[in-house]
C-alpha cells in the first residue's frame, strides 16, 4: 500500500529526494577532475559549469524516477526516508524527473552533440536501471557504476583531451560505485525479496553476494596499479594512504557484516572512499 499521511511539500523533502549531498559530490568529482587534472584555468570555464550543472540534474531526475518506482519497497526497507507520497505526490514526481531530465540533456547538447548524445543516454539508462534493470543481478549495478564513470570521463570529452589520469579517476569510480551497489542491495535484501527482485543477495545469499563485492575489490587493485604501472607511474605511497588503507578497512568490516545496519554504515564508507579519491587529486 502506498502511503496515505501526505504531508505539505518543503524544500528539505526536495533535498532528501534528490540526494543534495550526493550531488553535490558529483559536482565536486567533476570540478576537481578539471582543476586537478587539466590544470586551473579551468575552474572558471563556463562550459565546465554547464557540463556540471548538466550532470547534477540528470543525476536528480535519476534520484526521482528510482525513487517513484521504489515506493513500495522504500517502505519496508526505509520508511523514514520516502519523500514520494509523504512530501511530494507522485504527479509532481514525474513533473519535476521530466523537468530536470530535459534540462539537462538541453544543456549537453548546447555544450556538444556528443555530450548531448551522452545526456540523453544517461536519462534512459537511469530510467530503465529504475523500472528494471535494479531488479535483475548485477547489470543494474553495472550500469549505475558505468554511468558514474562516464560522469568523470566526461572531461577528457570536454576538453577534447585523453589525460591518462582522468581514465584512471574514471576507473576508481567505476569500481568503487560498482562495490557500493552491491553492498546497498544487501542493505535492502529485506525489501527486495518480499517484491520478487531478483538481485544478487536475494539469488544467491549474503554469503555469496560478498564474494563478488571481495571479487570486485580484488580486480579493482589490480586494474589500477596495472595501469598506474603502464601509463602514469604514481608512487606507491600515493595508493596506500588513498587506496589500500580505507579499502583495507572496507575488506575488514564487510566480512563481519551481517545486520542492515552494518550494511548502511558500509555504503556509507564508501562515499567516504570516494571522496579521499577526489581528494586525492590535489596530490598529484
Amino acid at each position: 500500500m502506498l502511503p496515505q499521511d501526505t504531508q505539505p511539500f518543503t524544500l528539505s523533502a526536495l533535498l532528501r529526494l534528490t540526494r543534495f549531498w550526493n550531488l553535490v559530490i558529483i559536482g565536486l568529482a567533476q570540478y576537481c577532475t578539471a582543476w586537478f587534472l587539466l590544470g586551473s584555468h579551468t575552474i572558471l570555464d563556463m562550459d565546465l559549469f554547464l557540463l556540471s550543472g548538466s550532470t547534477v540534474l540528470i543525476a536528480a531526475a535519476g534520484y526521482i524516477i528510482n525513487d517513484y518506482y521504489d515506493v513500495k519497497i522504500d517502505l519496508i526497507n526505509k520508511p523514514d526516508r520516502v519523500v514520494i507520497g509523504k512530501n511530494i505526490t507522485r504527479r509532481y514526481a514525474i513533473l519535476f524527473h521530466s523537468f530536470l531530465s530535459t534540462s539537462g540533456v538541453g544543456i549537453g547538447f548546447l555544450l556538444d552533440w556528443k555530450i548531448g548524445a551522452i545526456n540523453f543516454l544517461s536519462v534512459f539508462f537511469l530510467w530503465l536501471y529504475s523500472n528494471n534493470l535494479k531488479r535483475q543481478p548485477f547489470i543494474g549495478n553495472f550500469v549505475v557504476a558505468l554511468l558514474t564513470a562516464i560522469s568523470i570521463l566526461i572531461i577528457n570529452l570536454l576538453y577534447e583531451t585523453n589525460n591518462p589520469l582522468i581514465s584512471i579517476y574514471a576507473l576508481f569510480a567505476f569500481f568503487m560505485t560498482l562495490m557500493r551497489e552491491m553492498i546497498k542491495d544487501m542493505e535492502d535484501l529485506r525489501g527486495d525479496n518480499t517484491f520478487g527482485c531478483r538481485t544478487l543477495p536475494v539469488i544467491c545469499g549474503l554469503r555469496k553476494s560478498k564474494i563478488f563485492v571481495y571479487a570486485t575489490l580484488f580486480l579493482f587493485v589490480v586494474s589500477v596499479l596495472y595501469i598506474n604501472h603502464i601509463y602514469i607511474g604514481l608512487p606507491m605511497y600515493y595508493f596506500i594512504i588513498f587506496l589500500f588503507i580505507p579499502l583495507g578497512w572496507l575488506l575488514a568490516r564487510l566480512i563481519r557484516a551481517d545486520t542492515i545496519k552494518d550494511f548502511y554504515k558500509l555504503s556509507q564508507f564508501c562515499k567516504v572512499i570516494m571522496l579521499l579519491g577526489i581528494s586525492s587529486m590535489a596530490f598529484i
